[in-house]
């Protein structure tokens, strides 16, 4: 037997992935807590148990370590599996698991607590605002004009301009439900809130870009 393929792997490298992860944790909790510049690199160490220099050794700095979290948090909620398109399904079914998880995504506290401190400009540069955008908002649009372009070729929609089409669709899935939470007027919305918010999301934006409009409720 190859004396290579036998040798078992390093006892380090699952630890590694595992302080990995740890550090990501850290700082997808602190950095809605604090912002980027009340967050220290000790402070994510020491959330994470691990070293100063273990935090330096996965990302080379904060800013680094920033971009990552935001990318981590949103990959998790908003994988790009979601995106991927089922000819065999109704696209209505398809919109609305996507708009469910964009809107669990951009309400929960830590999302708002950050949009919060890039609203107030706090401690966030030119540089890190773009940083979040990249990471987060661009991530998602361009998944999601990816599979308006599928369901477009699939007879699905008929859309002349695809990024407008996006924004519009998360611009109406936010809402005022959204500008509430953003504004600390409002209290937890009810699941039925929130489903009766995404439906009619979804079926506004249909009836602006299904094939057959007029069909739209049957869809």
């Amino acid at each position: 037997m190859n004396a290579a393929i036998a040798k078992p792997c390093g006892p380090g490298r699952p630890k590694d992935l595992e302080k990995r992860a740890a550090i990501l944790d850290a700082a997808k909790r602190l950095f809605p807590l604090s912002g980027f510049e009340g967050t220290s690199m000790d402070a994510i160490a020491a959330e994470a148990g691990v070293s100063k220099l273990t935090v330096y050794s996965h990302f080379t700095d904060k800013e680094t370590l920033f971009f990552a979290a935001i990318r981590a948090r949103c990959e998790e909620q908003m994988p790009a599996t979601l995106f991927e398109i089922d000819v065999e399904g109704p696209v209505r079914r398809q919109l609305e698991a996507i708009a469910r998880a964009f809107f669990a995504l951009v309400t929960a506290p830590e999302s708002i607590a950050l949009h919060r401190l890039l609203n107030s400009g706090t401690g966030m540069s030119e540089k890190l605002v773009q940083m979040f955008w990249e990471a987060g908002p661009q991530r998602v649009q361009c998944g999601f004009q990816q599979f308006l372009r599928h369901e477009v070729e699939a007879g699905q929609l008929v859309i002349g301009d695809i990024p407008r089409a996006s924004s519009q669709f998360f611009a109406l899935l936010k809402g005022e439900l959204h500008a509430r939470l953003m504004c600390g007027c409002s209290g937890p919305f009810t699941e039925q809130d929130i489903e009766t918010h995404i439906r009619a999301t979804v079926e506004f934006f249909l009836r602006a870009y299904a094939v057959n409009p007029e069909r739209v409720v049957a869809l």
